[in-house]
């Protein structure tokens, strides 16, 4: 894929109210988020979301785009989207800690492909995942796709027996650290942005994430194979302050809605098409990856079975969740 050019400002500084003008009276909407500018996330922003909305409204309405954790970690941000200092995100599933619904959107081994994921989250899960968000005081304007994860790590993995005790970083939620027991790693919680300088260190063996972000965040210059476990599937969603955009016009609402909507659409396009682009990059630069064997596959499947049970069993909602991310497939 084709790296992208971006101009966008790097220096607003955050204000204590639900929006901000420029010195020419246009509102600025800032859009916070820790994807490279190379990466499909970034791209869709720009060539649809902010294009579109500042075509739209003409002018009126001024998109500024701040990648690579610029306004702070995936916390920082969305909590700035929360109370308002920062308009929009592109946000992971780190509020799960506050909200299970949420972190039940990564349970392993619940997608079977990006056309389930996409369906789902399209349909009634993306219904159900923007209910979960609504407390929080934001809006969730669409859902796009991170991805399939994999295990990337300083060794080859093709065994239950190769992941014991392998020094795995994920991240600090509890759905990860409940995988992570599941297939008997030695978890080490840390931020995204400290991952590559674990790697290179050898503070820890491997992480995982999908293969987009192991590529455009340099990971594979530090390891040296990748397991294809497709462990889980990714989403992120956009997020906007829910009184910032109360608070426009309502055919600015709509714009800046269906823009989000135009944007998602593009990135799932352009993340499942990067897949096999990605793979190849990654293997023309030493990277070994493992297809784990039907018999592996079942093992790390069998071993999540209790998560799944447990969120099913001792939920007033889990039941009705996984019936209907099997509705999709």
């Amino acid at each position: 894929m084709a790296s992208l050019l971006v101009g966008c400002s790097q220096n607003s500084n955050s204000s204590e109210s639900v929006a901000t003008s420029g010195e020419s009276g246009e509102l600025k909407l800032k859009v916070a988020h820790y994807y490279a500018e190379t990466h499909p996330q970034h791209i869709a922003l720009v060539e649809k979301f902010e294009k579109t909305v500042e075509e739209k409204t003409n002018g009126a309405i001024d998109v500024e785009i701040y990648p690579s954790s610029q306004l702070g970690d995936e916390e920082q941000y969305t909590n700035g989207v929360r109370n308002g200092t920062i308009e929009m995100s592109v946000s992971g599933m780190g509020m799960q800690n506050a909200e299970p619904k949420i972190g039940a959107m990564e349970l392993p081994f619940i997608f079977e492909d990006f056309d389930h994921a996409k369906a789902a989250f399209e349909g009634d899960v993306g219904t159900f995942l923007g209910d979960a968000f609504s407390q929080f005081g934001v809006e969730t304007l669409a859902v796009t796709a991170n991805g399939f994860r994999v295990i990337s790590s300083n060794r080859e993995v093709s065994s239950m027996d190769d992941l014991k005790g392998l020094r795995l970083r994920l991240p600090n939620m509890d759905t990860y650290l409940k995988f992570g027991d599941a297939m008997k790693v030695s978890i080490q919680p840390m931020g995204l942005s400290e991952v590559f300088t674990a790697l290179e260190q050898k503070v820890i063996d491997g992480q995982e994430n999908p293969y987009a972000t192991l590529k455009e965040s340099g990971f594979y210059e530090v390891q040296s194979h990748v397991l294809e476990s497709n462990h889980m599937f990714s989403p992120n969603v956009y997020l906007i302050n829910q009184k910032f955009i109360d608070s426009l016009p309502e055919d600015q609402q709509t714009i800046i809605r269906d823009a989000a909507k135009e944007a998602a659409a593009y990135e799932w396009d352009l993340l499942t098409q990067s897949v096999d682009e990605t793979k190849q990059f990654l293997a023309d630069h030493g990277i070994e990856i493992v297809v784990p064997s039907d018999s592996f596959k079942a093992e790390m499947v069998e071993a999540v079975k209790p998560i799944h049970d447990n969120v099913i069993n001792n939920t007033d909602w889990g039941k009705e969740y996984f019936e209907l991310v099997e509705k999709y497939k």
